[in-house]
C-alpha cells in the first residue's frame, strides 16, 4: 500500500449542507440533549444545515449500516461537508465495507476525532485531508456555550484554507456531568487554569504532514494491520499527534504501544510529536486534583520514555488541546504543521 500525498477537498460555504453521521455509535438516540444542541450550533454559528442518515441516531446499527450512511453522505452532491457525531469502539468494522473509489471520486472534509481516527486514516492513505475533531455531541454538544478557542479553530477548519496558528488554552477541563440532565446544560462547566504548553528539545523546526490520532485506536489498528503502511519509511519527516481517551489508558500501557510502535520502526520516523493533554477523570475514575495530575505526569513520564529509547532525536510538544479535554483544537489529518521549537510557535495549513 503506497499512498498519495493527500490533498485538502474543497470547502463548504455558510448555507450548505453538511452529513451528520454515526460511524462508530447511534449515541445521539441515547443522549438527544447535547446532539440537538449541536446541531443547533451548526446551523445558528456555523450557518450550515445538517443531514441526518437513517443510523444517525441508532444504536445498534450494523456496519454495513453506517457503511451505507458514509457512502450516501460522500457521494450526495448537495453535502459539502461530513462531521461524526462522536466517536465510540467499534468503527473498525466499518473500513473493510467502505468502497475506495467511490469515496476517493467524492472528496469531502470529514470531522471527528477518537474513535473516527479509523476513517480519518483510512481517508488520508486515499489522498484526502481530513480534520480531527469537532464532533457534534462533544464540542459542537458542550454545556451551555461554545468554546472560544474551539469556535474559531472549527470555524477556520470549515472554511477557509491556508495557516492557522493554534494557541494554548489558558484554562481547560476534563470533567463531565450528566448528559440526561438538562441542568447539565444550564451553566458553564468548570475549568482550571493550565501551565500552557511543555516542551521537550525545542532546538529546530519541523514542518510536516499530521499522523496519529487516538492512540488507542492506532494501537487496535496496528494489531489488525489495517490503513498503515508497510514500510515505516512512508512516514519519514512528518509530525506525528496523539491523545488518549476517557478509558484513561495507565502511563505503563501508553508505554507499551509507544514501544510497540518502536520496535516496528515507526516511532523515530517522526521528528516532532504533538501530545494531547491527557484526560485524566471519568465517570467510573473521578480522580481528584492530586490523582489526576498524577495520571498526567505519569502519561507524559511514558512518552519521554519511550521518546528516549526509540526517537532520542524527536521534538515533542504536550498538553496540546487536541484530544478529549476541552477546548479543542482541529488538527488536519494528512495535512501540513509547522512546529517551531525555538519560536514555541505551532502552525496548522487547513
Amino acid at each position: 500500500m503506497t499512498s498519495p500525498t493527500p490533498a485538502y477537498p474543497p470547502k463548504p460555504v455558510p448555507g450548505d449542507r453538511i452529513a451528520v453521521v454515526s460511524p462508530s455509535a447511534g449515541l445521539p438516540g441515547l443522549f438527544p440533549l447535547p446532539y440537538e444542541l449541536g446541531l443547533g450550533r451548526l446551523r445558528e454559528v456555523f450557518g450550515l444545515e445538517p443531514v441526518e442518515y437513517p443510523a444517525t441516531r441508532r444504536m445498534g446499527a450494523t456496519p454495513q449500516e453506517r457503511a451505507d450512511d458514509l457512502h450516501a453522505a460522500f457521494t450526495d452532491p448537495t453535502v459539502k461537508a461530513v462531521m461524526a457525531t462522536i466517536g465510540g469502539d467499534d468503527q473498525i468494522t466499518v473500513l473493510p465495507l467502505l468502497d475506495r473509489d467511490v469515496i476517493r471520486a467524492n472528496p469531502k472534509p470529514f470531522f471527528g476525532s477518537s474513535d473516527n481516527t479509523n476513517l480519518l486514516l483510512f481517508l488520508r492513505n486515499l489522498g484526502i485531508v481530513g480534520y480531527h475533531g469537532a464532533s457534534v455531541m462533544t464540542e459542537l454538544g458542550r454545556p451551555h456555550s461554545l468554546h472560544p478557542l474551539t469556535a474559531d479553530s472549527v470555524r477556520a477548519a470549515l472554511f477557509t484554507s491556508g495557516p492557522y496558528e493554534l494557541r494554548p488554552a489558558p484554562r481547560y477541563r476534563d470533567t463531565d456531568r450528566d448528559w440526561a440532565d438538562p441542568a447539565t446544560f444550564a451553566t458553564e462547566p468548570d475549568c482550571q487554569p493550565s501551565d500552557g504548553w511543555l516542551w521537550h528539545r525545542p532546538d529546530r523546526v519541523v514542518e510536516g504532514r499530521a499522523w496519529g490520532g487516538n492512540l488507542e485506536i492506532l494501537a487496535w489498528l496496528l494489531m489488525a494491520d489495517r490503513e498503515i503502511e508497510p514500510d515505516p519509511a512512508a512516514y519519514e519527516g512528518g509530525v506525528l499527534f496523539l491523545e488518549t481517551s476517557e478509558e484513561l489508558p495507565s502511563g505503563e500501557e501508553v508505554f507499551r504501544i509507544l514501544r510497540n510502535m518502536g520496535e516496528r520502526g515507526l516511532l523515530g520516523r517522526f521528528p516532532a510529536l504533538l501530545m494531547g493533554r491527557a484526560k485524566a477523570w471519568s465517570f467510573t475514575q473521578p480522580h481528584d486534583a492530586d490523582a489526576k495530575r498524577r495520571h498526567a505526569d505519569e502519561q507524559r513520564a511514558a512518552v519521554l520514555r519511550a521518546l528516549d529509547r526509540y526517537a532520542p532525536h524527536t521534538m515533542a510538544v504536550f498538553d496540546v488541546d487536541l484530544g478529549h479535554t476541552d477546548p479543542q483544537l482541529v488538527i488536519p489529518y494528512g495535512g501540513s504543521v509547522v512546529v517551531d521549537g525555538p519560536a514555541r510557535r505551532i502552525t496548522v495549513t487547513y
